[in-house]
């Protein structure tokens, strides 16, 4: 190997390594990688920046955008309230919203899809007296596999295209992935819904968000004046036994006193650390007159005027508070909201809720000023776990909504309008139409996703002009030396699967990609296949909650743990690989 192939080897090496530790963020890692590419000459200095305004970046962003217009217009909920009914089976109930959410994220980010039909299947479930995770798993699933259909359904699909424009001089069309794409979609959507969600663990309960999800580990305080003042912890048990409330403990001066609490006589000010749902915790604060924090919190509580709400959110990747406490970000005066709770894989945060670091995935149970739980919940950039959503539909634009993005598509699919810029004329549509809010344009963005495509595009072509690609190619192409086509693309799929589990998917494809062509090339053949055969690869992360942002969401929600991802996600990717092999060797011949 030459210095340059080295030197590029070791950089994609680290990002991959601190993409797996996950200490920083992505964004993060491959902006870091790029500065140092430029520094140690690997990648030129005018191409630097090349990556923010690639195509593929700028209609990941444009589609984000496009996506929140849809959400506003009220498109999304026109089908919701048509269609899901709480008194169907499970079965039958999966694979209805499977179906709409295998089709909405065709046409839309997929992350945006399962957001807004993630609060959709919690309610449906409590209504039906049944654990969400039965089918919020299917839910993640399924519109992970409708991103496959289309050419803006997932960014693996988007960069794919853009890699077979630079190399081959034209890129795939709108609906160049659905012939083999939709056949992945439908074989798993078929798989999840009859057979997959058995495989999800019960455990043993029929209602709540994952079992222990509804109960949480939260903190009441004793007011100064309180009639408890000089009772000793145990002498409220029967009280607490009554509103079903189970007490851990107290905190007082800022120290824990678990399990030697019980003889100790309440002061003004102590702090009562209970486990609780959040009906039973209210009931208990209103029967025993306690605070919901302490004065300083409560002044702030008090300035809001009309009333309080409590609310549940779970915690995206991108969450404002994710790898934050509530007070290192200054919750409580910032918005008026006191963090009464955290649920982290269906177990409850037991240490001082307020300096726990929150985590993508985590159910936050927040006290918010009446009517302000929206704006707090888009202000943390969290999701609902209940309720339509956080922005006012419109309803009258819905159909202008709609019409104005199918053109779009029409137009793009037909080759009469560039894809970016076809979605660019949507986004300005929507903003003229005010279906968008001017003031909300760019808070629909993703910014670590378009800093993380920014800065991996250069260094995918600096591995590519080192002949890293060539090497990978090479390597590949000299283990399944005597095989049949079938066997070779299995080979690449199994391989691009494996990484996309484990790693960003759109890092995985910015690497793979230029292999499978490298492939095509060693082998004489067609590199088309080998690319659709990347894109599905590339999207197919079923086996953990970390290879695919959809799987993180539902891992509070759903009381999920890590390994049970893989017991429907085994046989889906086998699936998947199974299906889509033989439809790549139909649709695009080697």
């Amino acid at each position: 190997m030459t210095q340059e192939q080295i030197i590029i080897f070791a950089l994609f090496g680290a990002v991959f390594a601190l993409l797996l530790w996950g200490r920083f963020r992505y964004d993060i890692v491959a902006f870091s990688a790029l500065m140092a590419g430029v520094l140690l000459g690997v990648v030129d200095t005018k191409d630097t920046f090349s990556g923010f305004g690639h195509p593929a970046t700028l209609i990941v962003a444009l589609v984000l955008v496009v996506s929140a217009g849809l959400v506003r217009s009220g498109a999304v909920f026109l089908i919701t309230r048509t269609l899901v009914d709480s008194s169907r089976s499970l079965g039958g109930h999966i694979a209805l919203m499977g179906g709409i959410g295998g089709v909405l994220s065709a046409f839309m980010n997929n992350v945006a899809a399962l957001a807004l039909l993630m609060p959709v299947d919690i309610q449906t479930a409590r209504k039906a007296g049944r654990a969400p995770r039965l089918s919020l798993m299917p839910l993640s699933f399924a519109t992970i596999l409708g991103g496959m259909v289309t050419l803006i359904g997932t960014p693996p699909n988007i960069i794919i295209a853009a890699i077979r424009e630079e190399s081959l001089g034209e890129p795939f069309k709108m609906f160049d992935f659905a012939p083999v794409g939709g056949i992945a979609a439908i074989a798993g959507l078929t798989f999840v819904a009859l057979v997959g969600w058995r495989f999800i663990p019960s455990r043993g309960d029929s209602t709540g968000a994952g079992g222990d999800m509804s109960d949480y580990v939260a903190e009441l305080t004793v007011p100064e004046g309180s009639k408890l003042i000089g009772k000793r912890l145990s002498e409220i048990e029967e009280d607490a036994e009554k509103a079903d409330v189970a007490i851990l403990g107290l905190i007082r001066d800022g120290k824990r006193r678990y399990g030697r609490a019980n003889n100790s006589e309440l002061k003004g000010g102590d702090t009562l650390v209970l486990e609780a749902s959040p009906d039973a915790l209210d009931e208990f604060r209103a029967a025993l007159s306690l605070a919901f924090a302490d004065a300083k919190r409560e002044e702030h509580l008090k300035a809001a005027g009309d009333g309080l709400d409590v609310i549940e959110v779970v915690v995206s990747e991108n969450a404002r508070i994710a790898g934050k406490t509530a007070q290192a970000l200054g919750l409580s005066w910032r918005q008026r909201t006191v963090l009464m709770g955290i649920s982290r894989q269906g177990k409850a945060i037991r240490d001082h809720v307020r300096r726990t670091e929150v985590r993508a995935g985590d159910i936050l149970l927040l006290l918010v000023p009446k009517d302000r739980g929206p704006d707090v919940t888009e202000w943390l950039g969290c999701l609902p776990l209940a309720g339509r959503g956080l922005a006012v539909t419109q309803d009258n634009k819905v159909w202008l909504a709609i019409g104005l993005f199918g053109a779009a598509v029409a137009a793009a699919s037909l080759g009469l309008v560039y894809l970016p810029v076809a979605l660019g004329l949507v986004v300005v549509a929507y903003v003229l139409a005010k279906i968008v809010p001017l003031s909300e344009l760019y808070t629909h963005i993703e910014w670590p996703v378009v800093v993380l495509l920014g800065s991996m595009i250069p260094l995918g072509a600096a591995l590519e002009k080192a002949g890293g690609t060539e090497l990978i190619a090479g390597a590949l192409v000299g283990a399944t030396e005597g095989m049949p086509a079938w066997a070779i693309l299995t080979v690449l799929m199994v391989v691009t699967m494996t990484l996309s589990d484990v790693l960003n998917n759109t890092a995985t494809t910015i690497v793979a990609a230029p292999v499978g062509i490298q492939m095509a090339h060693s082998l004489n053949v067609s590199p088309d296949p080998f690319l659709m055969a990347v894109a599905i690869a590339a999207s197919s992360a079923f086996l953990t909650p970390i290879g695919h942002k959809n799987n993180t969401l539902i891992l509070g929600p759903g009381g999920y743990q890590f390994g049970d991802y893989w017991k429907i996600g085994l046989p889906l990717e086998i699936i998947i690989v199974a299906v889509s092999i033989p439809a790549i060797l139909v649709f695009w011949p080697l």
